[in-house]
């Protein structure tokens, strides 16, 4: 039922959806702000009354504490994907289950 609502939502062009970067850094580095390696690129609802702050959950079920939140933005155009194409290699699956 939630991933039908994101695809509804995200085909309307609402900004639902906000990017998230599950990343590698090395022990002892703050995690937001800190440069590293991106892992894994997930999904995530927006906060109830935002349209760029991330919600707690991504679509996966991953904690998004830890996670960076992107700074690219899904346009929500048909065709067009979610995520980043210089990260097209580490989107999770089930996040993109969930979105397309």
């Amino acid at each position: 039922m939630l991933a039908r609502s994101v695809r509804a939502a995200y085909r309307r062009g609402m900004s639902a959806i906000v990017v998230v970067y599950e990343v590698d850094r090395p022990p002892g580095v703050a995690s937001h702000g800190a440069e590293g390696t991106v892992l894994r690129v997930h999904a995530a609802p927006a906060a109830p009354g935002s349209t760029s702050a991330r919600g707690p959950r991504t679509f996966c079920g991953k904690d998004t504490f830890a996670m960076d939140t992107a700074s690219w933005t899904p346009d929500g155009q048909p065709g067009f994907p979610w995520y980043p194409l210089e990260h097209a290699s580490r989107v999770c699956p089930a996040c993109d289950e969930a979105v397309a």
